[in-house]
C-alpha cells in the first residue's frame, strides 16, 4: 500500500467525484448528513462529555459513510444503514483514530490557553472594559495563540484525513494508517490547498440561500473525500499511472 503524488487539478475534481456520487442517490445521501447532524446534536446535549463522545466517534460514522460511497460507486445501493458499517467491522482501531484526536485537539487548547487565548475568552464572554495599550496586548496574544492552534492543528487534520478509510479499507492499525495519511497528505500538499480553496469558496456560495446549499455541499463533501483516498492511495501491485 502506498501513496502516490497527483496533479494540483486534481484537487478540484476530486469535489466533481463527490457532487457525482451525490447526485445518484441526493435523498440518500441528504437522509444520512440529517441523521449524522442529529446524532451530533444529542450528544451535544450531555454536559461536558457530549462533544468529546462524538469527537471519539466521529471516524466511525467516516468509516460507514466511505464504505457507502464504496458501495455506491460498485452499483450497490446506499442505505442508511452504511453509517453504523465502521461499528461493525473495524471499531477498536477507529476509536483509537478517534481518541488521538481528541487528545490531540485538548493539547492544542490548552496550549492555545497558555499563549494567551484564555485572557481574550475572559474579555469577550465577560466584557471587561480595558485601556487602549491593554487590549493591543491581549489582541497580540490572541493573535499568536489562534497561529500556533491553527499550525498545530493542520498536521494533527492530515493524520487523521485518510486514516478511518485506511482502518476500514486495508484493515491497518489505527497509529500506522495516520501516517500513512499524514505522509499522503504532505506528498499531494498542492491539490489538498486547492480542494480546501474551493471548499471554503463553496461553503460562502451553499451559505447564502439561507444556508440550505449545505444539504447539497457536505454529502458531497464526504463523497469527495472518498473519491480523494481513490485517487491517491494504491496498492503496491497497482501500477500508479
Amino acid at each position: 500500500m502506498e501513496a502516490r503524488q497527483v496533479d494540483a487539478k486534481r484537487g478540484w475534481q476530486w469535489i466533481v467525484n463527490g457532487f457525482y456520487l451525490f447526485l445518484k442517490t441526493p435523498l440518500t445521501w441528504v437522509l444520512l448528513c440529517s441523521t449524522l447532524l442529529l446524532i451530533a446534536a444529542t450528544l451535544a446535549l450531555i454536559p461536558m462529555v457530549g462533544q468529546f463522545i462524538f469527537t471519539l466517534l466521529s471516524p466511525l460514522f467516516l468509516a460507514g459513510l466511505m464504505v457507502g460511497c464504496r458501495a455506491q460507486e460498485r452499483g450497490d445501493k446506499l442505505e442508511l444503514s452504511c453509517l453504523l458499517a465502521g461499528f461493525r467491522k473495524t471499531p477498536v482501531p477507529l476509536i483509537t483514530v478517534g481518541g488521538v484526536y481528541l487528545v490531540g485537539q485538548v493539547l492544542i487548547l490548552g496550549v492555545a490557553m497558555l499563549l494567551g487565548g484564555s485572557v481574550m475568552m475572559d474579555l469577550l464572554i465577560g466584557g471587561q472594559r480595558v485601556d487602549e495599550n491593554e487590549l493591543r496586548g491581549v489582541m497580540s496574544s490572541g493573535l499568536t495563540a489562534l497561529m500556533v492552534a491553527l499550525g498545530l492543528s493542520i498536521p494533527l487534520m492530515m493524520a487523521t484525513w485518510f486514516a478511518p478509510l485506511l482502518v476500514v479499507f486495508k484493515d491497518m492499525p489505527a497509529l500506522d494508517a495516520m501516517q500513512l495519511s499524514f505522509f499522503a497528505c504532505l506528498k499531494n500538499i498542492i491539490p489538498l490547498q486547492l480542494y480546501s480553496i474551493t471548499l471554503v469558496v463553496l461553503a460562502v456560495i451553499a451559505a447564502m440561500p439561507y444556508g440550505l446549499g449545505f444539504f447539497v455541499l457536505v454529502p458531497a463533501l464526504f463523497a469527495s473525500i472518498y473519491a480523494s483516498y481513490e485517487d491517491i492511495f494504491v496498492d503496491a501491485t497497482e501500477p500508479t499511472a
